[in-house]
């Protein structure tokens, strides 16, 4: 990563308060200048591994954390459980040179918001913490695709323990059609754009599908959305 940033601006609301963990000093430096230059995001810590970043994540309160996949005492893998326990639970992007599928499944099934390589270029980067704010997963539709497939296939499910039909017998009709949607990686605006609602309201409808179905993640509510045969 580069310092290239655009400094196109979030435009309203307070900043986005970010926790960076990466026990490689260099790359906290340059994700650091990064943000430095985006409008409304704010870098309010750093942790050289995931222990630290747990103390730091419940002191600093931060809005979403970059967390680095392999650091010594504990890894970035075993440091998603307890940070999404938090409350306010923080919006976790895993930041890594790393991109095989099992890392990526492992991190998503553990609660967190997506996964960013380190090799993207700094829009992507500024997008990204947008994005996890918001709510969004940080994958591109295709790589939802792929963790979605090899979730299934492994056996692995969403979280929680219900029989997937059961979780999702809760949701309203809207719920429903955005919950297909969401197992298609459509972001929050690609959902709006196709239902014809605004991007608020889209939101309100994935927490809403989030706190009925159980998930931790926008991703394991597509997981769960296949499991439970959803379709449009």
């Amino acid at each position: 990563m580069t310092d290239q940033a655009n400094s196109a601006g979030s435009g309203t609301g307070s900043a986005i308060r970010v926790l960076l963990a990466d026990d490689e000093e260099m790359i906290r430096h340059c994700v650091r200048l990064i943000l430095r230059h985006a409008d409304g995001i704010e870098v309010v810590g750093e942790a050289v591994n995931g222990a630290e970043a747990i103390r730091l994540a419940a002191e600093d309160r931060p809005d979403v954390v970059l967390l680095d996949i392999r650091m010594p005492v504990l890894d970035g893998l075993a440091a998603v459980e307890p940070l999404v326990a938090l409350d306010p639970k923080p919006q976790v992007v895993m930041l890594t040179t790393f991109g095989e599928e099992e890392n990526v499944t492992r991190a998503l099934r553990a609660g967190a918001t997506g996964f960013l390589l380190k090799d993207e270029g700094p829009q992507e980067l500024i997008s990204a913490v947008r994005a996890a704010a918001a709510g969004d997963a940080v994958l591109s539709p295709g790589v939802t695709g792929a963790v979605v497939r090899r979730m299934l296939s492994g056996g692995g499910a969403a979280a929680g323990t219900a029989a997937p039909d059961s979780r999702v017998a809760g949701l309203t009709d809207r719920e429903r059609e955005v919950m297909v949607m969401l197992g298609e990686g459509l972001s929050n605006l690609e959902i709006g754009k196709r239902l014809g609602i605004g991007v608020g309201t889209v939101k309100t409808h994935v927490r809403s599908i989030l706190e009925k179905t159980g998930c931790g993640s926008r991703v394991q509510a597509a997981v769960l959305a296949h499991q439970a045969g959803l379709k449009g």
